[in-house]
C-alpha cells in the first residue's frame, strides 16, 4: 500500500465519529437540559413582575398614607386655631389646645402605619396670614386666628428594594391647605 492510500484511510477514520466523540456542531445543537435553561429565564421574569407589583404597590400605599396624613394634619390644625384656648397640646388626642407645628407633627408620626418608616418622613405646618381667598386675615390673636388658613406638607423619600432601578429612591409629597375654624 502507499503511502497516499494510508493517509486517506486514516483521514476517512477521523471524519467518522463515533457515539462517544459528538462535534461542536452536533453539542450546539443538542436540546438536552433546554427545558430547564427556559424555565429559568422564565422564573426570573415572573418573579421580576411580581415582585415589581409588589414594590409598586407598597409605592401607592405611602402615597395615600402621605395624602391622607396631610389632610388629617391640615383638620388637627384647623379645629386648635389661637381662639381654641391659647395653649399648646401635649398629647396627639383631642382636648383644649392651640396646635403648633411640632403638635402637627408629632400627629402625623402617631399615626404612621406599618411599612412607613417615620425616619423618612417630614411634615411642614406654614400659617401664612391669608384666608383662603389670599387676602390678609385677621392676626390679632396671631397668624392661626380664626379666618386664616394652614397648610401642611407631608413627604416621605420612599426607596425601592428592587436591584434594577437606577433611581431606587422617590419623594411623595402631599399638601394639605384649610382654614381655621375655632
Amino acid at each position: 500500500m502507499s503511502l497516499h492510500c494510508i493517509m486517506a484511510r486514516g483521514a476517512a477514520r477521523m471524519a467518522v465519529r463515533t457515539p462517544l466523540q459528538p462535534s461542536f456542531r452536533s453539542l450546539w445543537m443538542e436540546e438536552t437540559g433546554s427545558e430547564l435553561v427556559e424555565f429559568t429565564i422564565t422564573l426570573s421574569l415572573v418573579l421580576m413582575t411580581i415582585f415589581s407589583i409588589l414594590a409598586g404597590s407598597v409605592a401607592l400605599y405611602a402615597q395615600h398614607y402621605v395624602t391622607n396624613a396631610a389632610r388629617e394634619a391640615t383638620r388637627y390644625a384647623i379645629v386648635r386655631g389661637s381662639y381654641w384656648s391659647g395653649t399648646t397640646c401635649s398629647t396627639t388626642t383631642a382636648g383644649d389646645c392651640m396646635a403648633t407645628s411640632t403638635n402637627v407633627s408629632n400627629f402625623v408620626l402617631s399615626t404612621v402605619p406599618p411599612l412607613i418608616s417615620t425616619s423618612q418622613l417630614s411634615v411642614s405646618t406654614s400659617w401664612p396670614g391669608t384666608t383662603a381667598t389670599g387676602a390678609a386675615c385677621d392676626t390679632i390673636n396671631g397668624t392661626n386666628s380664626i379666618t386664616c388658613t394652614v397648610s401642611v406638607t407631608v413627604s416621605y423619600n420612599y426607596n425601592f428594594l428592587l436591584p434594577f432601578l437606577p433611581d431606587k429612591t422617590i419623594t411623595l409629597a402631599s399638601t394639605s391647605s384649610g382654614t381655621i375654624a375655632e
